[in-house]
């Protein structure tokens, strides 16, 4: 019999890191179907100021009972509550009255592009390098975009005016966004979300109230359940696996995983809502994908 002693082999540790972002693109591609359902039975501004505001309150709610502090200055929570008049009023306003005419495979795909023009007006205002690379990036988005849109409105499958407010809706996020980086509000990101939200829905009640009758909506199953998907997948664990990325992997890597929105978008829209795809928008998915990749691939250290 041996007498050495034995030696215990560390087991490997679980990373769930590739869950997180498995579950955090699904539930943000996932976001314009559940969104095209919702509109079918009510009314957009309605349906996304009852989002906002429930979302607004769940937030807040979840982070006192974890105890956490205000951790947010005035001028913060005024940043925070002016990114949410842009990012959400006016961002999912106009998308989901654009989803009335506009299909959700079309409308996420158009909105996804959102990173390659950040990254030019970013260029533009912020002083930001603007590389080969993020120049190639905007010039595939442009192109692949453009492809399926022109495809689609001469396929009549589409409408144009619905493709405007989408296109607006894709103005709103890009400005947004540079707000974001402009202003740089500190302190808790997840308490500014939930400011984000509950301005987002004060923003859009008199217009929800002004421009839509409550009488439209059809209360029905697949009302609820995107409602609920809308509130709890795409505005609180959707942005609670957001912020979490962009903690373990900074915001450039973060980013680089909106690449795989247009084909989730388009597969979901498919699968789900019946949305007929053509080898074309197969086709202009491709240098979209590419070009979001192009514009938010981490660049590579400098060499000593």
């Amino acid at each position: 019999m041996s007498l050495a002693p034995s030696i215990a082999v560390p087991r490997a540790r679980f990373n769930p890191l590739p869950i997180y972002i498995a579950i955090f693109c699904l539930l943000w591609s996932f976001a314009f179907v559940a969104g095209k359902i919702g509109v079918t039975y009510c009314p957009p501004l309605i349906l996304l100021t009852a989002r906002f505001s429930l979302a607004g309150l769940l937030i807040l709610g979840i982070a006192a009972a974890r105890g956490e502090g205000w951790q947010l200055s005035w001028r913060d929570a005024a940043v925070f509550a002016i990114l949410g008049v842009a990012n959400n009023a006016l961002y999912l306003g106009l998308g989901y009255t654009g989803l009335k005419t506009v299909s959700a495979g079309l409308g996420g795909l158009i909105v996804s592009a959102n990173p390659v023009f950040t990254a030019v007006l970013a260029a533009l205002f912020l002083g930001e390098a603007l590389t080969w690379r993020k120049g190639a990036g905007l010039a595939l988005g442009i192109v692949g975009v453009s492809f399926i849109v022109w495809h689609r409105m001469s396929a009549g499958t589409d409408s144009g005016h619905g493709i405007l407010f989408t296109l607006a809706s894709l103005a709103s996020i890009v400005a947004g966004t540079i707000l974001f980086k402009l202003l740089a509000p500190t302190g808790s990101l997840w308490i500014g979300n939930g400011i984000q939200n509950l301005a987002g829905g004060i923003a859009l009640l008199p217009f929800a109230l002004g421009f839509s009758q409550v009488g439209d909506i059809a209360f029905n199953a697949p009302l609820a359940a995107a409602f609920a998907f809308l509130v709890l997948g795409g505005s609180v664990l959707a942005y609670l696996l957001w912020f979490h990325l962009l903690k373990v992997c900074g915001a450039t890597a973060a980013s680089a995983y909106h690449f795989l929105m247009p084909p989730l978008g388009m597969a979901f829209a498919w699968l789900v809502l019946g949305e007929h795809v053509e080898l074309r928008d197969l086709i202009g998915i491709v240098p979209v994908a590419l070009g979001i990749y192009l514009v938010t691939r981490p660049a590579a250290p400098a060499r000593q």
